[in-house]
């Protein structure tokens, strides 16, 4: 039984205000809108790997090459369509305390192997006896 629009209009409110009052929550809700997608994926690219095996057995018992070839492609295009994932990329920096957003530089801090700076702590070591 569908909502009347007063029930409807309620339930966005409160909606609206769970939003505003517990982000962490409304981040999980959508995670689960996530989660539903990536199970239709995973039924689609099974279908597909199903409908490529039954063409390639299909090309195979009928001596048909074409058909077999074309059913193996079907199962490799469902199998790689189940295992990527459309997620968007992550962040591309951090933000500061000033709200400003610096960039993140991957491996800032080494400046070399870890033995390198292990011989560089050996060294500063001795020098300082």
């Amino acid at each position: 039984m569908p909502l009347s629009e007063n029930e409807q209009r309620l339930l966005e409110q409160m909606e609206r205000a769970l939003y505003a009052e517990d982000p962490k929550w409304a981040s999980a809700m959508r995670g689960a809108v996530r989660r539903s997608s990536s199970a239709r994926r995973l039924l689609l690219g099974i279908a597909g790997v199903v409908l490529g095996l039954v063409l390639l057995l299909v090309g195979v018992a009928g001596q048909q090459v074409i058909v077999g070839i074309v059913g193996f492609l079907v199962m490799l295009a469902a199998f790689a369509y189940t295992v990527s994932s459309r997620r968007k990329p992550g962040p591309t920096g951090v933000v500061n305390r000033g709200g400003s957003v610096r960039p993140v530089t991957p491996n800032r801090r080494r400046r070399g192997s870890f033995m390198h700076r292990l011989e560089e702590r050996w060294d500063r070591r001795r020098d300082e006896r």
